[in-house]
């Protein structure tokens, strides 16, 4: 069977099991009132007016992992050399993992630092298996690579757990954060399947599956929120399918030097939404763990924008960003993509510069 069915398998069997399982969540949240109520909000910060169950997540997780265990049964993830099982193992567990630990937080509300605690914790031992970063780019001289030796454990668990948190960050807007996490999916799949990682871009297709199928119920007017589950296995797959599938090779296609660039180009949106918001908060001398109005999706709602367009224009910029890697790696077309995705961000700009500044 060839490669790329095996993706549209496990693309669909997610799509398909997040539209069935969504709703039977939806109903069972409500019935148990396991909501996120605006009327609890301290900070003053939440976009919703009515109380929300915020349990998605269940099915963006659910979906994902029974796409993959279809496909295992299928035979879609071959003979894979000990190193490389363990490698996806680690994503796949650690996703679970960071699951659990957001559901906990759904549920129980969990203290900001000890979800830190439990997710370094975990991204430790999902370094030990494989899943980690051993090089970093140097922008200079002949554009080589640093084999960064024991400083490797302390990059991976910053960029695992970081890529969880920014993710769960920029959920904040009806169908963001999916949306988004469903591009860059996609953009993953892409890479990983021209990089010869079939293993990387059966996990990267399951997760768009399941980011986008999510979709139907969260887009604007949402019915249901994904919560701090969804977002946390999002992320950390996202960044764990980077780390395994990105990083760690070169191709003919491709030089070392731009390998390493491709995941944080891919998810460059919440990686800077997430720096500068840290930035602002340390520069005022508060806690870069409080919640606030700091976000690129607050200002953009802030400056008249409507939830939808403000929606639309970062996923556009997701997109955008996407495309830019597409042509990092020299995909054919790939620079031709970017040309489009330029386009197309041109227009959102535009539409949304107008919305902004219209009286």
């Amino acid at each position: 069977m060839q490669m790329e069915l095996y993706n549209l398998i496990a693309f669909s069997i997610a799509l398909i099991m997040v539209w069935w399982i969504t709703p039977i969540i939806n109903k069972v949240g409500q019935k148990k009132g396991l909501v996120d109520n605006p009327q609890n909000d301290a900070n003053n910060r939440k976009m919703h007016q009515r109380p929300m169950v915020r349990l998605g997540g269940i099915s963006v997780f659910a979906g994902t992992i029974t796409a993959l265990l279809f496909v295992w049964i299928l035979g879609g993830f071959g003979w894979l050399p000990t190193q490389k099982e363990w490698e996806i193992w680690g994503v796949i567990i650690g996703g679970v993992t960071f699951f659990f630990i957001g559901l906990i937080d759904d549920l129980y509300d969990l203290s900001p630092l000890y979800r830190l605690i439990l997710q370094v914790i975990v991204a430790s031992i999902a370094w030990g298996v494989g899943v980690r970063v051993d090089f970093l780019s140097v922008p200079f001289g002949n554009l080589s690579l640093v084999h960064i030796g024991w400083l490797s454990l302390p990059v991976t668990v910053i960029w695992l757990v970081g890529m969880a948190n920014a993710i769960n960050w920029i959920d904040g807007l009806d169908g963001l954060a999916a949306g988004v996490c469903g591009i860059s999916a996609v953009v993953m799949m892409v890479l990983t399947l021209f990089m010869e990682q079939p293993s990387a871009a059966l996990i990267s297709a399951a997760l768009a599956g399941s980011a986008l199928g999510f979709l139907r119920y969260n887009f604007n007017p949402a019915i249901i929120f994904m919560g701090d589950g969804g977002a946390y296995f999002m992320g950390f797959t996202l960044a764990g399918v980077g780390a395994i599938g990105l990083v760690k090779i070169a191709t003919m296609a491709t030089v070392a030097f731009t390998a390493v660039l491709l995941p944080f180009v891919v998810l460059a949106v919440p990686i800077l939404d997430m720096s500068v918001v840290i930035i602002s908060r340390i520069s005022q001398r508060k806690s870069p763990f409080i919640a606030d109005k700091r976000h690129l999706h607050h200002r953009l709602i802030q400056a008249g924008i409507s939830h939808r367009l403000t929606v639309l224009f970062i996923y556009t910029l997701t997109l955008w960003v996407g495309s830019i890697a597409l042509g990092l790696s020299n995909i054919p077309s790939g620079w031709g993509f970017t040309l489009g995705a330029t386009i197309l961000l041109g227009y959102i700009s535009s539409r949304a510069w107008n919305r902004s500044h219209k009286k």
